[in-house]
């Protein structure tokens, strides 16, 4: 550490941040230790005064047996062990690291989950958390909050969000939200439920609005329980005998022979956990259609000739994906164009729900926020940047509140722990769905009241055990740093415009090794994810070019057989492929480029890019005077003419 410097009140910037981390040097470890070494006390002392008049289960002398040694010398033995193993992991805390989506963590989160881990609550119900399921669950409101949705529990049509695994997880439980809510109407009229206002069709009753299918859903909840007992019992037991949750897919669509299975369709970028859900749900792969994209964002215009032709070929759509912040490229969607192919698309009788991918782009929202959730106009947003937010950027962020539902992953642009991803739904209503039972663990009816229905957590979400000390971290970070642009903001602003600078510095480094090679930053950036395409001039050929790219990538990844201070930088590569890009940016590119197309081969048809993951906010450390992006570039362009000396390009 270095010694102690008096803070200097002229300095401007916010040093809000500099509290938030442990620090690319481990600048706050003495804030750490001493928050932990203070709540471990405090921990040992509730286990102290649970009952003193119990005696200590574990003798004074205990520690001075043999066999109580010898434990000891073995668990510190393999701890050490680790400890020197793990000093091959990845230093994602550091800005030399630009890789994939992974960084240093908020202190608050960490020192949460560091703190409630001891009491290991399981957020399957109350029972085993009574704490921290209500903490998940306000967490949920939280994000709801973030993305625009209705977030007030007093409100019948609030929004609902948990915990997951990722966002893997999460984008399954928007699927099986969707299909049940879609199906569910299909399952009345097949039960002939009286006094309901049902469709008159099975496709009409498939291809409700969502707002149209909760509506009915609350009808048959307030119909059933105007019945006696018994006849509740018995017309329970006849829908749920027609609910494809009881008949399963094959079952389901068997006994509605003019109901095709659904589509659930999604750009060519979505994430590969959209093939996992399809084939997971049961609908199989087949019927998740890949649209093609303009410039890696969703292609409107595509997307509305396809639900022309769903129309005209009666297929049912059962999810629109807009990805809000690609893995690949940090792309975002027409979020705003996709809801308004939707509401053309109803004029002609199909209907689906629009959940957004905001895995890695949904913390960005934070800078789109008010402090009271109010949406910040662009003119508010891009008066802290040089470019972002664009006008169609802008209009993505403004339209999320009117979707149905979301996927946000707080391990990525939220600065916490693996895993904590999540899922949100504008409407909590539908959530009712998903419901089970297991008597074991959850007592007695539906509660009315939000918090205390949400208590039995395990019945709605797909997991059966789940961390409370996860809950914890998440809700406790969004305590500290509010989900707006004057507290979390801070964060992807710092990131944003890094990104920037960072963009500016590849077109500087463009020019400066025009000689040597061809370099192009494929995609503007709509966030803090930045492409770079690299070609030696000269060469026409992808297989050669993509060895020039890989061999760089070489220096930039990590190598468990070297030490980690051999490397100076670290970053990531993904691919180009022609399918993805379309004719014309497909020329656009490899023209920059001086790339022949026809150069690729049959199984391998990607062009490989390196990736640059912009999350930590000291790129750009103005404490020092020190520009990581401008080190990097440095470092790259030695790399780049060491490389060219030895690469051949074909004649």
């Amino acid at each position: 550490m270095s010694a102690a410097q008096p803070f200097n009140h002229d300095v401007s910037r916010d040093h809000t941040l500099d509290a938030c981390f442990l620090g690319p040097y481990g600048e706050n470890d003495t804030l750490l230790e001493k928050m932990l070494v203070e709540f471990l006390r405090d921990h040992v002392y509730w286990r102290r005064n649970f009952h003193p008049e119990d005696p200590p289960a574990i003798g004074t002398g205990a520690a001075h047996h043999p066999d109580y040694l010898a434990f000891e010398s073995r668990m510190r033995r393999e701890l050490h062990q680790l400890s020197a193993a793990l000093k091959k992991s990845v230093p994602f805390h550091s800005p030399r690291y630009i890789g994939h989506m992974a960084s240093d963590l908020l202190l608050p989160g960490l020192a949460a989950q560091m703190l409630t881990l001891p009491y290991n609550p399981n957020n399957v119900s109350e029972d085993a958390a009574p704490v921290t399921v209500d903490m998940e669950v306000q967490a949920g409101l939280q994000l709801a909050r973030m993305l625009g949705y209705p977030h007030d529990p007093a409100q019948d049509a609030c929004a609902f969000g948990h915990l997951t695994s990722g966002g893997t997880l999460a984008n399954y439980q928007a699927l099986r939200l969707a299909l049940a809510l879609k199906a569910f109407p299909v399952a009345l009229r097949a039960a002939q439920v009286p006094d309901l206002d049902l469709p008159h069709d099975d496709w009409t009753a498939f291809n409700l609005a969502q707002a149209d299918g909760i509506t009915l859903l609350t009808a048959w909840q307030g119909w059933l329980a105007a019945q006696t007992p018994a006849e509740r019992v018995r017309w329970l037991q006849r829908v749920e005998r027609e609910r494809i949750e009881q008949r399963g897919l094959v079952g389901f669509f068997a006994a509605h022979p003019d109901l095709k299975l659904p589509l659930v369709l999604a750009p060519v970028t979505a994430h590969y956990s959209w093939s996992k859900g399809v084939k997971l749900l049961g609908l199989g792969r087949d019927q998740l259609e890949l649209l093609p994209t303009d410039g890696m964002r969703l292609d409107g215009a595509a997307l509305r000739d396809t639900l022309e032709r769903c129309a005209r070929e009666h297929q049912p759509v059962l999810m629109c994906v807009s990805v809000l912040g690609g893995t690949e490229y940090g792309t975002i969607d027409p979020i705003d164009q996709v809801l308004a192919a939707r509401e053309a698309s109803r004029g002609r009788g199909l209907d689906f729900a629009v959940h957004v991918d905001a895995a890695w782009g949904g913390y960005l929202a934070t800078v789109f926020r008010h402090e009271d959730g109010s949406l910040r106009t662009r003119d508010e947003v891009a008066a802290d940047y040089v470019q972002f937010p664009t006008p169609a950027v802008h209009a993505a962020f403004a339209a999320l509140g009117n979707t149905d539902s979301a996927t946000v992953d707080p391990h990525k642009l939220g600065y916490l722990p693996y895993g904590s991803g999540a899922f949100v739904c504008r409407d909590h209503r539908a959530m009712a769905l998903l419901a089970e039972r297991a008597d074991y663990v959850f007592h007695g009816g539906t509660p009315k009241d939000y918090l205390a229905r949400y208590r039995s957590l395990g019945q709605f979400i797909p997991e059966g055990s789940k961390s409370g000390a996860a809950a914890a971290a998440v809700y406790v970070t969004h305590k500290v740093l509010p989900l707006d642009h004057a507290h979390f903001g801070a964060l992807p602003r710092a990131t944003v415009r890094a990104a920037e600078t960072f963009h500016a510095r590849a077109q500087r480094f463009a020019l400066e090794l025009a000689d040597g090679v061809h370099a192009l930053v494929p995609f503007a950036p709509d966030s803090n994810l930045v492409c770079l395409a690299l070609n030696p001039r000269g060469n026409t050929s992808v297989a050669t070019a993509n060895a020039f790219v890989r061999a760089l990538h070489d220096e930039l990844r990590c190598d468990p057989r070297q030490p980690l201070q051999t490397k100076e930088f670290f970053g990531s590569v993904t691919s180009l492929r022609a399918d993805m890009l379309g004719t014309a940016q497909t020329a656009r590119i490899f023209a920059a480029l001086g790339l022949d197309p026809a150069s690729f081969v049959a199984d391998d048809d990607r062009l490989l890019i390196l990736r640059h993951t912009l999350m930590n906010p000291f790129l750009i450390d103005h404490e020092n005077g020190i520009s990581y992006i401008d080190r990097y570039f440095d470092f790259l362009a030695r790399r780049v003419h060491s490389l060219l000396a030895t690469t051949a390009v074909p004649p």
